[in-house]
């Protein structure tokens, strides 16, 4: 393998098409498409400021770099990625990419990023102004994650977090076979119009969570004060550990919770609506 190392390179396509690289405290200046069509690369606290560096490129390891606000739309239609210990400045990342994992990985402006990926792996990553993140992936596991940003994750399929804190509006719509595990969730809307979203020991605040879900399952989770009119028109099995302030017309299934403020039942319901809903009183 070849290695480049304390040199900086800029304009248009300057390491087009290489392969078996090594990039050792490179610096990529403003410009487009460094590293487009290339395999095998290696990057290694390197900086990146100019557009579209890795187009196309096929097997390539990225540790504790920096891609600045400059370094939009950096990774796209790549595949078999993986990212250790490196901060993302620049928003629209990961586009369309096949196996990627991102270890360590702080994304403070993550504005549509991670669109059509499959196989995604995420571990202690942080990520922020994180609006529309995740649209439309799929075969994702996450672990040790923050979260802020609104629309994330909607029309995703076989998702699997652990250890998340998750600040989103409208986070899970239109999702298919997502599972989370002991995180957080706060924002509106949660949950809407998905197919098998189940919640293990979570916490959810915000309101109207979990309406028009099909096959909805909370495992021994809790809901804040805030997340009222719950489970409108879902078909649900819920065991909920805490106080709900209200239910709305949930379609069917089964609702246990500790006590529920306010149980709204009118002639909006659908059929067929046998939910049971039980309290500890």
């Amino acid at each position: 393998m070849k290695t480049i190392e304390n040199q900086t390179f800029g304009g248009e396509r300057p390491l087009f098409a290489s392969k078996d690289l090594r990039l050792v405290n490179v610096t990529i200046t403003p410009g487009e498409s460094a590293l487009k069509e290339c395999s095998d690369i290696e990057a290694d606290r390197c900086e990146f400021q100019g557009k579209y560096p890795f187009w196309h490129v096929d097997r390539f390891r990225i540790d504790n770099c920096i891609f600045r606000e400059g370094a939009r739309a950096a990774l796209w239609y790549s595949k078999h990625l993986l990212m250790t210990d490196t901060l993302v400045e620049a928003p629209k990342m990961f586009r369309e990419m096949t196996d990627l994992t991102l270890e360590n990985v702080d994304i403070p402006d993550a504005q549509e990023t991670l669109w059509h990926c499959h196989d995604v792996k995420l571990k202690n990553v942080k990520v922020a102004k994180a609006d529309y993140l995740f649209m439309h992936s799929s075969d994702i596991t996450i672990e040790n994650y923050r979260q802020q940003g609104n629309y994330s994750f909607q029309y995703c399929k076989n998702v699997v977090i652990r250890n998340a804190v998750i600040d989103s509006k409208d986070a899970f719509w239109g999702t298919e076979d997502v599972t989370v595990y002991d995180s957080t969730i706060t924002g509106e809307y949660l949950g809407w119009h998905s197919k098998r979203l189940k919640l293990v020991n979570c916490h959810i605040a915000g309101t109207q969570p979990l309406c028009y879900a099909t096959d909805l399952v909370m495992e021994n989770c809790t809901m804040d004060s805030d997340a009222d009119l719950a489970f409108e028109n879902s078909t649900v099995n819920a065991t909920i550990l805490s106080p709900v302030t209200s239910i709305k017309n949930p379609r069917s299934g089964k609702i246990s919770a500790k006590s529920i403020g306010e149980i709204i039942l009118d002639e909006n319901i659908k059929q067929p609506a046998d939910c049971t809903i039980t309290t500890e009183a």
